[in-house]
């Protein structure tokens, strides 16, 4: 019997022991969720935000983590569909335990999982989805949980159709856009109303929609036209084709376009001899001069053999921008990490200096870059 006994408090000792040990390695880490696109159509945002979502995570966890709790990175491919997104959010929360989340890239993918974040009280924060409702409930109020490190569409179209005016002596454009998105739409509506207002004129409004691949028609219609610019606000899987056939038509004037052009396939689609007088803003500069930039490009090259574009720069700081709050939080919970959040002022990241606004959005500069021969040739940086 004492034999039996023996055993019995061996085993519940040993028990004791693992059941401590797991606890104590699930207290040693910071659960960190990526939820991204690593497939489907809007793959190249999602793949190149993660790789630069993991360097970051790599450099903080080997510089000792967060207040010597290393990042648990907790990865999942929402295909580039808005409900797996709001699935996989769920799913981190409730069964991966995270204490926030990263991604998704797109606005439409990202307001899915916004529901998810309210309710369970975790930060979610993204680097690229540029909606201009995204932090904002359908009645005005900001979503508590929600922040964005990019600046939005009314921001990026204002500064293009003010750069058309003024640096491009623009006075005449034709708008060509993405009818079927809220990028799109949004983008095209606060170009047109900056244009008009500084004294321009829309001479033409054509739309697409997303898929479509022969844009002859359009460009037909409007090579006749009397204009200076194009606008071209959409994605660089038909932004590619657009540009490609305009050129081909013989359309040599400006191509004026947003972030979503920030993609090598862009080159592959439309070919370097076509990506000529095009234009586009941007979050970030591959030939800015700043010294920390330089040194996020060669220590990203080292590791990836290329030269990082903007997406992988945005995930990048938004790692180092979440990881930050954390650090600051006064508990490891989603409410004292949502507080820090809001209170970051002068966040130092390769895409510029940031601060959050009463309204969970960035207060940063903008880029707008000019390509000659598919490569970036120069850039302007606009302040907010």
């Amino acid at each position: 019997m004492k034999k039996i006994l023996t055993c019995l408090l061996i085993c519940v000792s040993v028990t004791t022991l693992f059941a401590a040990c797991s606890s104590g390695s699930k207290s040693d880490v910071i659960r960190i969720g990526i939820n991204y696109e690593l497939s489907g159509d809007n793959a190249t945002y999602g793949q190149g935000s993660v790789e630069g979502i993991e360097m970051a995570i790599d450099e903080i966890n080997a510089a000792g983590g967060i207040n010597g709790k290393l990042i648990e990175p907790i990865k999942y491919d929402n295909k580039s569909d808005a409900a797996e997104a709001s699935t996989l959010a769920n799913k981190l929360v409730t069964q991966d335990k995270v204490l926030a989340i990263l991604g998704p890239a797109t606005t439409g993918a990202f307001t899915s999982q916004i529901p998810v974040a309210n309710k369970n009280k975790i930060p979610i924060a993204t680097g690229s989805a540029t909606g201009d409702n995204l932090t904002f409930d359908t009645d005005g109020s900001v979503h508590p949980y929600v922040f964005r490190i990019c600046f939005n569409d009314s921001f990026q179209g204002k500064v293009m159709a003010n750069f058309a005016f003024e640096n491009l002596s623009a006075k005449k454009a034709v708008i060509i856009m993405d009818s079927s998105s809220d990028y799109g739409k949004g983008l095209s509506q606060n170009f047109v109303e900056t244009f008009t207002a500084a004294g321009g004129t829309i001479v033409a409004e054509e739309a697409y929609v997303a898929g479509d691949t022969d844009f002859n028609a359009i460009i037909t219609k409007i090579k006749g036209m009397d204009f200076d610019v194009i606008y071209l606000p959409g994605y660089y899987n038909e932004a590619g084709l657009i540009i490609k056939q305009a050129r081909t038509q013989g359309i040599d004037k400006p191509i004026l376009g947003a972030d979503g052009f920030d993609s090598d396939v862009l080159v592959d689609l439309a070919g370097k001899d076509a990506l000529n007088n095009v234009y586009f803003t941007n979050h970030y500069s591959t030939i800015d001069e700043d010294p920390a930039v330089l040194k996020f490009i060669a220590d990203f090259e080292a590791k990836y053999g290329k030269k990082p574009n903007a997406f992988n720069a945005l995930g990048y700081d938004l790692a180092k921008f979440v990881a930050d709050a954390i650090g600051r939080a006064e508990s490891l919970t989603g409410e004292a990490i949502k507080d820090a959040l809001e209170a970051t002022e002068n966040f130092i990241g390769v895409t510029g200096t940031l601060s959050v606004d009463e309204n969970h959005n960035p207060v940063k500069s903008i880029f707008v870059i000019e390509l000659k021969d598919g490569e970036q040739h120069s850039s302007v940086k606009v302040n907010p």
